[in-house]
């Protein structure tokens, strides 16, 4: 039985280094035309793309956006950072393209973003909720932080919102603040404060923790070794 499917045709300037960036998240090309009009598609798994190619494009100036649902956002995330790291040495955090981490926003489920080089902002989110229950009062100053640094792209709004509610919750245990530190960490870095990202991660590494509580944050503590590796430190 036929079902009605769609499919987004997102714009970008340069059609192979979009495709070289796609290949490198495990997508396989399975069309490409250069004329009458630029146009290729990718496919991995059940998610299909196809873009159409503008040599004039400023991907900064782009509004191309997608939702893409699956059933584990925490999976893919390893899967595209693990083609990453292959292809380009990294996963990049910021400029064009870039890879959030997942996270839970609020108002909605968890999920993270990839902005492609057409600067396409393609939004992975769960068709349940596969990310861990926050905990502590900062749980909800981080899911606003997220909505406004990993929706909306408003880093300073997100940088805020952090700074003040670790603010209002400064007696909150350490455990708790950790979530909030490490997200405020990861959008220094994505903003290019080199100097304040790694003061955030010598703070964060002076945190004691007991071993329940090391397992409770272990994805934070995950992405703390990421940012002190891209950074050198």
């Amino acid at each position: 039985m036929l079902r009605e499917r769609a499919i987004p045709g997102l714009p970008c300037s340069d059609l192979e280094e979009l495709l070289t960036f796609y290949t490198a998240l495990g997508f396989e090309v399975t069309y490409r035309q250069e004329r009458p009009n630029p146009w290729a598609s990718v496919c991995r798994g059940g998610i299909d793309l196809h873009f159409f190619g503008m040599p004039a494009f400023d991907p900064a100036n782009s509004y191309g956006t997608c939702v893409v649902l699956v059933p584990d956002t925490i999976a893919l995330h390893a899967a595209f950072a693990a083609g990453l790291r292959a292809g380009y040495g990294k996963v990049p955090v910021s400029g064009i393209p870039r890879m959030t981490r997942p996270r839970k926003k609020s108002g909605a489920g968890g999920g993270f973003t990839v902005v492609d080089p057409g600067g396409n902002w393609i939004r992975i989110s769960s068709f349940g909720d596969d990310e861990p229950a926050p905990v502590g009062r900062l749980a909800r100053v981080v899911a606003t932080a997220a909505r406004q640094g990993d929706s909306h792209g408003d880093e300073a709004r997100a940088i805020s919102v952090l700074e003040n509610g670790l603010l209002r919750h400064a007696d909150a245990p350490p455990v708790e603040q950790l979530p909030a530190l490490v997200y405020l960490a990861e959008l220094r870095q994505r903003t290019g404060d080199r100097a304040g990202a790694v003061e955030l991660i010598g703070q964060l590494r002076g945190i004691e923790l007991s071993s329940a509580e090391r397992e409770l944050v272990a994805t934070e503590l995950a992405t703390i070794a990421e940012i002190a590796a891209d950074l050198g430190i």
